[in-house]
């Protein structure tokens, strides 16, 4: 079976005991957490995907970093990886959980380039705007990207609502071919 379907899985399962928890944000920060400190880590991240390390040794370091620093379901899941050496799929679970959360609560992530470091104020508008069109409640992540000279580029899932400059003139070149 593909890693990414069984991440969808465990990510399935993960969703569901948080949510029967009450802790599906809390969760989510703590997956993120959890693969920011590995991906971080370029020590932990070859102990971990090293294959003749076994589990009870690679389970007896996460205990040291995470325990007590993470929720008990997102440890569980941890120690499940492990056991069945799946470690490799955490970044996926990750994100299979961020997309399951978001659609269950209603909720979607945009991230917003533009060429220009933008302020919380306009953050917030181009929220509520993004939110009226997608009828969901839209957390906005910017990244700053001088090649855009102008204007800005949205990203929310895989749909692109581009408004910049630099796509406003590569239009306008593709229409003069």
């Amino acid at each position: 079976m593909s890693d990414i379907v069984v991440a969808k899985r465990y990510a399935k399962a993960l969703f569901e005991v948080a949510k029967e928890k009450g802790i599906i944000s809390g969760v989510e920060e703590e997956l993120k957490s959890v693969v920011d400190a590995i991906r971080d880590n370029a020590d932990l991240q070859k102990f971990l995907g090293h294959p003749n390390i076994g589990a009870s040794v690679k389970k007896d370091l996460l205990k040291q970093i995470f325990e007590g620093n993470v929720s008990e379901p997102v440890w569980n899941t941890l120690q499940i990886l492990i056991d069945k050496g799946r470690e490799g799929t955490l970044a996926q679970l990750v994100s299979d959980y961020v997309k399951i959360a978001n659609e269950a609560l209603g909720q979607a992530n945009a991230t917003v380039y533009a060429p220009f470091v933008i302020s919380e104020a306009q953050q917030a508008e181009i929220a509520a705007q993004f939110g009226k069109l997608t009828n969901k409640t839209i957390r906005v992540q910017t990244v700053v990207e001088p090649k855009l000279l102008g204007g800005i580029q949205v990203r929310i899932g895989d749909r692109l609502y581009d408004g910049s400059l630099s796509g406003r003139l590569n239009r306008l070149a593709s229409s003069l071919k």
